[in-house]
């Protein structure tokens, strides 16, 4: 069986819609039952302190340097909704 197909190297490859594109965008560490964020004792609120807020993961247990520490638009893997939160 023979194919008319030539491969031409100055052709642009045609991309196909990423299937993935936007997946993460609703399992965001603020959406997360194991997210606790930051008490902030003490400090202003600037539109920095409002825009940024860092947390806690508390998924796994502590390491030597405690829990890992998590911006509230990170994401991973064992993302799990917190209804409270929503």
């Amino acid at each position: 069986m023979k194919y008319d197909i030539k491969y031409d190297p100055e052709q642009e490859p045609i991309a196909e819609p990423d299937p993935w594109k936007g997946r993460s965008s609703g399992m965001r560490c603020s959406s997360c039952i194991w997210f606790v964020p930051k008490q902030r004792v003490g400090t202003s609120n600037s539109d920095v302190n409002a825009l940024i807020q860092v947390g806690r993961c508390r998924r796994h247990a502590p390491t030597m340097n405690g829990y890992p520490v998590v911006y509230t638009t990170d994401w991973c893997g064992d993302h799990r909704i917190d209804e409270n939160k929503i």
